[in-house]
C-alpha cells in the first residue's frame, strides 16, 4: 500500500519579528508597546494563506493507471488552489487494478480514513474511470465519510458494454456479444472489469451474477441496501463528467448514469429504473440540486485528467 501526498504551493509565513527586534533595541519596551498599532500600519501587508480555505483532495486512478498519470492535474490544482493538500492514492496500480473491486474498495478505504479524520471540514474526491466506481462504493459503505464533492471523471457508473482495447487484451477470443459467458461466472467476477460488465441483452444474468455493480446500484436486494443509500446521500455534491468522443466508456452516457435498453437505445439517467426507484439516492440528490452534469466533446478517454479546459470548466469550480 502506498500513498503519494503533494502539498501544493508554498506556505505563507508571518514576517516582522526581526524588525520588531531592532525597534526593541532602540526604544524601551513601553515605547514599543505604545507604537505597535502604528507599526502595523507601516508594515507591508502579508497575503493571507489560502491553504486553510481549500479542502484536501483525494485522487483515485482507473484501470491500468498509476499516480504518475495525474501530474498535469496536480499542476492545475497548484495554480488555481495553492496550498491544497492533494493525495493521489498509489494503490492497485497497473495490472493490480484488475483485482476484484470489493478488494480494491477495502484497500482504498483503509487509505482514505486517516485523511478524512485529519480534515473535519471535509474532503473532495476526484475519481477517474474505474476509480469512479471504487469511490461510489466507498461512499456507500462508509457511514462516517465527509466527502463534499465527489467528481466522477469519465467513469462507467451504469456499467460498460463495448469492445475496447482493454477487453481485447484481457479476453482476446471474446467479443462484447459473448463476454457475458465469462463475466457472469464466478471466475469472471474475479476481474474488476467484469464487476461492472453490463450486458443489456442478458439482464437476468447480470442481476444474479454481478457481485458489485448490481449491489451498489441497489438493483438486487441485500441487507445493507438501506444503510448504503443513507451513506451515499451524505455526499455534498456529485459531479458527473464525460463526453461523446471518449472512445472507451460504452455507451459514453454511462458516465452520466445513462445506459442501453435491450434494443441498445440509450436511456438517460431520469429514465433508468435505479433513478425512478431512487434505489441508491440519485433521485434524491437531483431533487436537492446536488448533481452537476458536465459533458464535453473532443476529449479521448486518456486525456480527461490532463485537459486544461476540462479542468477549468468541470473540476476547478467544485474544489473550494
Amino acid at each position: 500500500m502506498g500513498v503519494v501526498i503533494y502539498l501544493m504551493g508554498p506556505h505563507s509565513t508571518f514576517l516582522g519579528g526581526s524588525m520588531l527586534g531592532l525597534w526593541g533595541q532602540r526604544f524601551p519596551s513601553v515605547w514599543v508597546l505604545l507604537l505597535l498599532p502604528f507599526l502595523q500600519l507601516l508594515l507591508p501587508a502579508v497575503p493571507a494563506s489560502h491553504s486553510a480555505s481549500y479542502k484536501p483532495v483525494i485522487v483515485v486512478h482507473g484501470l491500468f493507471d498509476s499516480s504518475y498519470s495525474f501530474r498535469h492535474l496536480l499542476e492545475y490544482i497548484n495554480e488555481t488552489h495553492p496550498g491544497t493538500v492533494v493525495t493521489v492514492l498509489d494503490l492497485f496500480d497497473g495490472r493490480e487494478s484488475l483485482r476484484p473491486l470489493w478488494e480494491q474498495v477495502q484497500g482504498f478505504r483503509e487509505a482514505v480514513v486517516p485523511i478524512m479524520a485529519k480534515a473535519p471540514e471535509g474532503v473532495h474526491l476526484i475519481c477517474y474511470s474505474q476509480g469512479g466506481l471504487v469511490c461510489r462504493a466507498l461512499l456507500s459503505v462508509m457511514d462516517d465519510h465527509n466527502v463534499d464533492s465527489f467528481i466522477s471523471l469519465s467513469s462507467p457508473q451504469m456499467g460498460q458494454y463495448g469492445d475496447t482495447d482493454y477487453l481485447k487484451w484481457l479476453f482476446p477470443t471474446s467479443m462484447r456479444s459473448n463476454l457475458y459467458r465469462i463475466c457472469y461466472s464466478p471466475w469472471g467476477q474475479e476481474f474488476s472489469i467484469c464487476n461492472y460488465w453490463h450486458d443489456p441483452h442478458h439482464d437476468d444474468l447480470y442481476l444474479n451474477a454481478s457481485s458489485f455493480l448490481a449491489l451498489i446500484n441497489g438493483e438486487r436486494d441485500h441487507p445493507n441496501a438501506t444503510a448504503w443509500r443513507k451513506n451515499f446521500l451524505r455526499v455534498g455534491r456529485l459531479v458527473l463528467i464525460g463526453g461523446p468522443d471518449d472512445g472507451v466508456i460504452t455507451p459514453w452516457q454511462s458516465s452520466f448514469f445513462g445506459f442501453y435498453d435491450a434494443n441498445e437505445t440509450v436511456l438517460e439517467m431520469e429514465e433508468q429504473l435505479v433513478y425512478l426507484r431512487d434505489s441508491f439516492g440519485l433521485k434524491t440528490l437531483l431533487a436537492r440540486g446536488a448533481i452537476v452534469r458536465c459533458p464535453m466533446a473532443g476529449i479521448v478517454h486518456t486525456a480527461w485528467h490532463s485537459n486544461r479546459t476540462l479542468y477549468e470548466t468541470c473540476i476547478e469550480p467544485w474544489l473550494s
